[in-house]
């Protein structure tokens, strides 16, 4: 009984994976065919695939429309959806908001060095606007706010949709759960934006090693704050 179940689950799995991979294949929104026609591409019966289905529909990449025209249609969950299943991934794993933080730094050098080496007059105003940003900042709110808009910044130019998520949920953990406080009393602003200044300098003179150099001392400089401050 307990073999059968665990063969059933297995099924389904399998169904779920095979079906995943059509979908993703697909142009967002496509058909993907009937009940029948489903079942008889993958070769199961149609409660294996009604199964399945549940499982990419949960996972925001499958819609079931009835009536004419209905079927199995393909989609894929906006941003939001993404970070919101990431963070309850974390949540579930025990991964704290400092392990992705720490992560998220590390994983700064590497944006910080693409973006110095894709950098062109076009991203000259955008980073201008951080060297303007990073002189006002007065306040701990100023520095989470800029934290922010930096790694938004990087991105848009760099494009790196996997990096984004990751920053971008584990700058909203450190936002909702750490005291920012705490941040900047033990960097000092003035530390801080010496370390982003640099940076940005770096990137503006299109020198991919020297931001990575950049990066990487104000990294140790972060993982040594992180270090002296346990959670």
């Amino acid at each position: 009984m307990k073999e059968d179940k665990q063969q059933k689950r297995h099924l389904v799995q399998d169904a779920a994976a095979r079906l995943r991979e059509v979908i993703l294949q697909a142009e967002p929104d496509s058909n993907i065919g009937s009940l029948n026609e489903v079942a008889e591409q993958l070769g199961v019966g149609i409660v294996t695939v009604q199964q399945a289905a549940r499982v990419l529909e949960h996972e925001g990449l499958l819609t079931v429309k009835r009536g004419p025209g209905g079927g199995y249609y393909g989609t894929r969950p906006d941003d939001a959806a993404m970070e919101r299943a990431f963070a309850t991934y974390m949540r579930i794993n025990d991964i704290s908001y400092r392990d992705a933080f720490e992560l998220s730094v590390v994983l700064d050098c590497e944006i910080i060095r693409t973006v110095a080496g894709s950098y062109d007059a076009r991203h000259k105003p955008l980073l201008d606007a951080l060297l303007a940003q990073l002189e006002a900042i007065t306040s701990a709110e100023d520095v989470i706010r800029f934290e922010q808009d930096f790694r938004e910044t990087l991105l848009r130019i760099c494009s790196r949709p996997l990096l984004e998520l990751l920053a971008r949920v584990a700058m909203q953990m450190y936002t909702a759960k750490d005291n920012p406080n705490q941040f900047v009393e033990q960097f000092g602003i003035d530390e801080w934006r010496l370390g982003r200044r640099r940076i940005l300098q770096a990137v503006l003179q299109h020198d991919p090693e020297l931001a990575y150099f950049e990066a990487q001392r104000f990294r140790n400089l972060t993982l040594n704050w992180m270090g002296e401050n346990p959670r």
